[in-house]
Formats: C-alpha cells, structure tokens, sequence
C-alpha cells in the first residue's frame, strides 16, 4: 500500500485541526472589533443613560461611555454635538481680536498724546495768562475691557469642553455640566465690568456699588450651580431664572447712566449694543427654554438646527455686541477726564 495514502487521514485531521484554529482566531478578532464598534457607535435617545436623558425631541447620533480619546477624536465626527462642541473657535478669535486692538491702542496713544500736547502749546501761545488751560487726558484703564474678554473666552471654551466630554460617564458629566453653567455665570459677571468702570470712572463709589452687586450675585449663583441636583434637567426653569435675575440688575445702573450722561453723543452708540445684546440674550434663552424647533419636528434637527445650537449662536452674536460696545467705551475713556461724569 501506498505510504502517502497511509498518512493521508492524519495530516487530514492536523490539517483540519490548524484551519479550525485559525478560523476561531479570525472569528474572535471580527467579534471583537465588532463588539469595540458597536461599543463606540452613535445610538438612540431610548438607549441613553438615564442621567444623560435631556432633550426627549433629539432621538439619535448620541454618544454614551465613551473614553476621553475617543471622546475627543469624536470631534471629527457628525454627531449632535459636533456643532456645540466647536465654540472654541470664538475664544481663539476673541484672544487675537484683543491683542490687535492692543496693539492698534498702543500705537494710536502717543501719536494723540503728540497731537494734543501740539495744541495746548499753541492754545497757550496765542491766549492770555489769565485763561484756564485744559489738562491732557490720561489713557483709560484697560483691565475691566480684559476681564470682559477673558470671561466670555472661559464661558465658551467651558461650554465646548462640556459638550465633547460630558459623553465620558455619569460622574465627568455632572462635574461638566455644573462647569458649563458656571462659565454662563462668568461671562454674566464680567460683561458688566467695562460698562460700569467706564461710565462711572469719576464715581468710584457708583464703580464699587454696582460691581459689588453683580459680583455677589453671581457668587450666590456659582455656590447654587455646584450642587449636583440643581444642575440637572428638573431645575432647567430656576437656573434660567437666575441667569436672567443677573441680567436684570443691569437695568438699575443703565438708568443711572443714561441720567448722568444724558447729553453724550456715545452714549447712543453704546445703549444701541448693548439693546442688541440684551435682544440676542432673550432670543436664545426663548429658544433654550422652549426646545424650538425640534419640538415640532422631533429627529429633524438631530445634527443642526436644534435649539441648543441656536441659544449658542444667540450667545456669541449678544458677546460680539457687548465687545462692541465696550470698545466705545474703552475709547471714549481715553479722551475723557474726570471732569466729565461718564
């Protein structure tokens, strides 16, 4: 008998035996792949944790338990927080939009410094002794415009950070979103600074009155975002409440203002942002409060076009007219002294 025909059958079953092994090791690496895709994949309202069950009109493209890398690479990817996610690119253009006009404010002054001591010399040449001469104007401070942005950048990188991070687990989350309110609670605060400090720059007790206020305020409002059960859904109603009682207060010293420096040809320019301002602060917060327009269409605006998205956009249009705004005032504080109230 043939010798080969005599091994045939065990090299057969060897044969067999190999194939099989290499089968269950392509089977277990495709079972774990899968497993590891399915695991980070995008997934339903009704598949989400509870804790992160918020918004019942956005069905699908949620992230769930994801870890920090992939929740950080997942900033590439489509889904309904994609858009939220990408605040940080205001905060970048705020920083190099304030170095600019650092910079445009540096070499502007000693030209007008050069320009006005030009005309007082010749002011005093050409009138008698007796005759009063107006002193040079002082350059306003410049750190209330600073703090100004610097809160604005904090709010909105907060808020990007919450929104890509907050997919990590139930701690991070509630540790995040209680961040995120208090970036809101920030950047509140510190839009007051520029037009308080400059309109009453001659009033330092006005300047100490009102900044005490809003700072008070806001500390009560922080103290109250950092407990765990109010940062959640069911107080959505009394956190916008507080946000908006913060805003209010700013009505008591634009009255005041707009008293003592009724006559200001600025003053038009700035209660015109400043209206802006407080229209696109409104206008998001109705959106926020109402969840239009995915309300009426639940799953349209699952990726764009949904409400948090828009109180967002609101948020960015009210600071860029608070900025504008505090530029007129940071110029007109440079040609003013304190003889003047404003």
């Amino acid at each position: 008998m043939d010798e080969t025909h005599l091994l045939s059958p065990d090299s057969t079953v060897a044969d067999n035996n190999k194939s099989k092994k290499k089968n269950k090791k392509k089977k277990k690496k495709i079972t774990q792949s899968r497993s590891k895709a399915k695991r980070y994949a995008l997934i339903t309202f009704e598949e989400l944790p509870e804790y992160m069950k918020d918004n019942e009109y956005i069905l699908n493209y949620y992230r769930a338990n994801w870890p920090l890398k992939e929740a950080l690479f997942s900033i590439v990817r489509w889904h309904n927080e994609t858009l939220n996610a990408f605040n940080w690119i205001c905060p970048i253009l705020g920083v190099d939009s304030c170095k600019f006009d650092a910079y445009a404010s540096s070499e502007r002054f000693p030209q007008y410094v050069y320009q006005e001591t030009t005309k007082l010399i010749d002011l005093k040449q050409t009138t008698s002794p007796e005759m009063e001469i107006p002193s040079l104007e002082t350059a306003a401070a410049r750190w209330p415009f600073y703090i100004f942005l610097a809160g604005s950048m904090f709010c909105l990188l907060s808020s990007s950070i919450c929104h890509l991070f907050s997919c990590h687990s139930h701690h991070l989350n509630l540790f995040l979103v209680r961040i995120d309110y208090i970036g809101i609670t920030v950047m509140i605060i510190t839009s007051f600074f520029p037009p308080i400090y400059y309109i009453f720059q001659c009033n330092t007790h006005w300047q100490f009155i009102y900044l005490t206020g809003i700072t008070i305020m806001g500390t009560f409002t922080i103290v109250t975002m950092l407990s765990p059960s109010l940062s959640t859904s069911k107080y959505r109603p009394f956190r916008v409440f507080l946000f908006m009682a913060m805003g209010l207060f700013g009505i008591v010293p634009a009255i005041h203002g707009l008293i003592v420096n009724w006559n200001e040809p600025q003053q038009n320019i700035t209660l015109a942002y400043e209206s802006v301002m407080a229209l696109c602060y409104m206008i998001g917060t109705i959106f926020y409060v109402s969840r239009i327009p995915e309300r009426w269409k639940p799953g349209w605006f699952d990726l764009a076009g949904h409400s948090h998205q828009i109180f967002h956009l609101f948020v960015i249009f009210g600071a860029l007219a608070h900025y504008g705004a505090a530029l007129v005032f940071l110029e007109y504080g440079h040609k003013v002294g304190c003889g003047i109230s404003i």
